[in-house]
């Protein structure tokens, strides 16, 4: 009798094992998880420290660029989410058309938006997923909104809600097309979606001016949004 139960439990620990085995090899029908998706958006995690005056959309797509390599992420080309308003000769350039096609993933992995059309709500409104816990800076780290001491959460823009430059002087809707921090006024999104009448993650309210102070004064520090155009 003895001998029996020891057969038996030598064959159920036998078996035991043979399926744990099973299991770790991705047995059982189980999908193998797939692979976090790579970084292709961020909040910038420090502005130019010159209030709007970003050396035009060069010096901010240079600024995400930079921010991206810091963070490991620099083989990828990152453009500012910004839109220019036509002025003398330059045509008016749209945010949404120097972005890429997307998807755009954060830090975390997490999506954001699958396409351009998905981001602006083209088809459907708040397909988008810019919010808060999301909008992380290139480091994954959260950005200061509302309830936050300093509130940072003014992104600048540019843009009207559709990703598209706005129409009139450039001095006040883009700071000079983000060429001065003394004169306008430019756009700004709430990366949180707080605040106010008008929660837009890119066209909430123009700032009360263009230097740094001007910026912090309206719940800002001179943060924008990057994403990877591949």
């Amino acid at each position: 009798m003895k001998r029996t139960v020891s057969i038996l439990a030598a064959s159920m620990f036998l078996l035991v094992g043979t399926l744990i085995i099973f299991a770790q090899q991705g047995g059982g029908g189980q999908a193998p998880a797939a692979p976090p998706q790579p970084m292709r958006f961020f909040v910038t995690s420090v502005g130019k420290g010159d209030g709007a005056n970003l050396g035009g959309l060069a010096g901010a797509d240079a600024h995400c660029q930079a921010l991206a390599q810091a963070a490991g992420a620099g083989a990828r080309t990152w453009r500012a989410y910004m839109s220019t308003t036509a002025a003398g000769n330059q045509p008016a350039v749209n945010a949404r058309d120097r972005i890429g096609a997307g998807p755009w993933h954060n830090s975390m992995g997490a999506q954001i938006a699958a396409n351009v059309a998905d981001l602006h709500g083209d088809v459907q409104r708040d397909r988008n997923n810019v919010r808060k816990p999301t909008a992380l800076s290139e480091k994954g780290a959260p950005v200061n909104g509302v309830g936050d001491m300093p509130n940072q959460h003014d992104m600048l823009t540019g843009s009207d809600s559709t990703g598209r430059a706005l129409p009139g002087d450039a001095a006040m809707t883009t700071c000079g097309n983000y060429t001065s921090n003394n004169m306008g006024s430019v756009m700004l999104g709430h990366h949180d979606r707080l605040g106010g009448g008008n929660v837009s993650w890119n066209a909430a309210h123009a700032s009360r001016g263009c230097s740094q102070p001007n910026l912090v004064q309206t719940g800002g520090a001179g943060l924008f949004y990057c994403f990877a155009t591949n």
